[in-house]
């Protein structure tokens, strides 16, 4: 019998790109290639390159690179590019890399295992011409459920699962294959954006907004429950908008619930919320339904009403703090992030001070904080009153100096509060870690357990917040509790 072909994959940038990777590997794992962590280990290095910022990027092509390095003395013999820069560019990015064997698009993915054996066996496929995928689907947000023939990574149907990788209970999930045994896991709610800000070059790439049907994310739910997931993160580009091309702009109010009754399921997280498009009853329901964390991952960029409307988006401090003040007046423990851009095309000393000010108020629970840089393609890029980099630099310097206090005092409230930890490792030696229902992976800060006794990963365990380290919290679990929906599983 042929040795079985074997394949890593590299995954960068967010959590919607992590998706994407457990799907490719579905795809190549159900047509007979081996899966292997270590892209050393593999005949083909897959890597999932992120097309944000310049930064991401930069991080992608050095990621490519150092995959390439690899076929000079390992077993690698073909290194490819995937994902959002690889969408974006194409052409570009293949003429600029030579090193890379493969440059694939999203279209390419439902035939992934055809075009990595084509590489593999020294053929070419050509890099793909990239285009608006805006303009794929209907400007009609009603009609683009019935566009079937328009690529959607992390979207695939029911059917496309073979036999062998469903649970063999209950209906079938989307096609997909974990590449990590964590016990919390995103969920795509949603691809594409219908928002226009002006430096944002996601639409152009990922295309319009359009939503997964809710039979489909409950049941890839209730499919990775059964794979040992105890908390799913839901994630899209714009979460807020889900449902309205459904005919239901109110669709994730409903949804939720229902994801936090799935077996086995411990905790339910929202991520990316615009600030302009929260309603009343989604402040509700994330505040109120058992087993929804009360989390608010807010895409604010900024609080001054000019720098806003240059950015195409809405709101202004005191707006901002009222929301937020709305979401504790229901849930006080609530744990909300958000993101900032600073150097923005015009802004001025009062703007910046305008941010310094609800930053001040808003008490967040992590803060990042970015420096304007021109990105092709965005309205942004073509605008007047750029500011020098070294006055970016400074600005982003202050911020992120003043954001790093904020959050570390914002921390500090916590201490005496309870607080219900999913604990995600355990060492003899580092100790336990894990996250509170305010800490979302990666991004905001974790918890220290003061004593790791019968715990173990993916235990869900009621503790006390004893002290702070930066963002991260020290707490001590508390003895004879369980945290909740822990009783109820058992």
């Amino acid at each position: 019998m042929p040795e079985r072909r074997t394949v890593a994959l590299v995954t960068l940038g967010c959590a919607r790109n992590e998706v994407d990777s457990e799907e490719l590997a579905g795809r190549l794992e159900a047509d007979g290639w081996q899966l292997v962590e270590d892209a050393a280990d593999a005949d083909v290095a897959v890597v999932n390159t992120c097309g944000f910022v310049e930064a991401a990027k930069k991080d992608s092509v050095d990621a490519l690179l150092e995959a390439n390095d690899l076929k000079d003395h390992g077993r690698t013999q073909a290194v490819v590019a995937v994902g959002c820069m690889a969408e974006r560019y194409g052409k570009e990015l293949a003429e600029a890399l030579p090193e890379a064997d493969g440059v694939l698009g999203f279209d390419d993915y439902t035939d992934i295992s055809d075009r990595l054996q084509t590489i593999l066996s020294g053929g070419i496929h050509a890099a793909h011409t990239p285009r608006d995928r805006r303009k794929l689907l209907p400007i009609s947000p009603a009609e683009r459920q019935s566009a079937t023939d328009v690529a959607l990574p992390g979207h695939g149907a029911p059917e496309d699962l073979p036999e062998g990788l469903a649970p063999q209970s209950g209906p079938r999930a989307p096609l997909r294959r974990r590449l990590g045994g964590a016990p919390v896991a995103s969920v795509k709610l949603a691809s594409g954006c219908d928002r226009r800000c002006s430096f944002c070059a996601i639409p152009s790439f990922r295309g319009s907004f359009i939503s997964r049907r809710p039979a489909d994310v409950l049941n890839e739910t209730r499919w990775l429950a059964e794979q040992g997931v105890q908390e799913i993160m839901l994630v899209s580009e714009n979460n807020t908008s889900y449902g309205k091309d459904l005919g239901d702009i109110r669709l994730l109010e409903s949804l939720l619930p229902e994801l936090a009754d799935v077996d086995g399921i411990e905790r339910v997280r929202v991520s990316y919320l615009q600030p302009a498009e929260m309603r009343p009853g989604l402040i509700d329901v994330l505040t109120s339904t058992p087993k929804v964390a009360p989390y608010f991952d807010l895409s604010f960029q900024h609080s001054a009403p000019g720098v806003l409307r240059a950015m195409r988006r809405f709101g202004d401090t005191d707006r901002f703090l009222e929301l937020l003040d709305t979401i504790r007046s229901k849930a006080p423990e609530a744990g909300v992030r958000s993101n900032f851009i600073v150097g923005f095309p015009g802004e001025s000393a009062s703007d910046l001070a305008e941010l310094e000010r609800f930053l001040s108020g808003a008490r967040l629970d992590a803060i990042g904080v970015f420096g304007y840089s021109d990105e092709e393609g965005t309205e942004a890029a073509g605008y007047d009153g750029k500011l020098d980099e070294e006055v970016v630099a400074e600005r982003l310097e202050r911020v992120s100096r003043l954001a790093e206090e904020l959050v570390s005092q914002r921390a500090e409230e916590r201490v005496g509060q309870t607080v219900h930890v999913l604990v995600e490792s355990v060492d003899a030696e580092e100790g336990v870690y894990g996250r509170a229902a305010h800490q979302a992976p990666e991004t905001d800060g974790q918890v220290l357990l003061t004593s790791g006794e019968g715990l173990a990963v993916g235990r869900m365990v009621e503790a006390k917040v004893v002290g702070t380290e930066g963002v991260d919290l020290v707490a001590e679990p508390l003895q004879g509790t369980l945290a909740r929906g822990e009783e109820g599983a058992r």
